[in-house]
């Protein structure tokens, strides 16, 4: 967890803030494999034909390859961009 996320829980006591920071970690982590399995079906999907070999063939193996560097960089762009909005938006006093 960063430090602008700790900068918000400074009213609490610091067993709370230990729980909170727990649970953003614990949320962190189920995002970052929902993506990562979102990614490995989406990708296996749309490039993997035949189950003929027990390894990939050529062309499955390229597309694979594409398919998850596009996932990866639009994911990247998508989470810029919402940094980018986060920093322009009005804080709240």
């Amino acid at each position: 967890m960063d430090a602008s996320m700790m900068a918000g829980l400074d009213g609490l006591a610091e067993e709370d803030k230990a729980k909170m920071a727990s649970m953003i970690d614990q949320l962190q982590l189920r995002d970052s494999l929902r993506m990562y399995n979102s990614l490995v079906e989406r990708c296996f999907v749309d490039c993997v034909d035949s189950f003929t070999r027990k390894t990939l063939q050529k062309q499955e193996e390229t597309c694979v390859m594409r398919c998850a560097e596009k996932f990866l960089k639009h994911t990247m762009r998508v989470g810029q961009r919402f940094s980018e909005l986060n920093q322009n938006a009005p804080t709240q006093d």
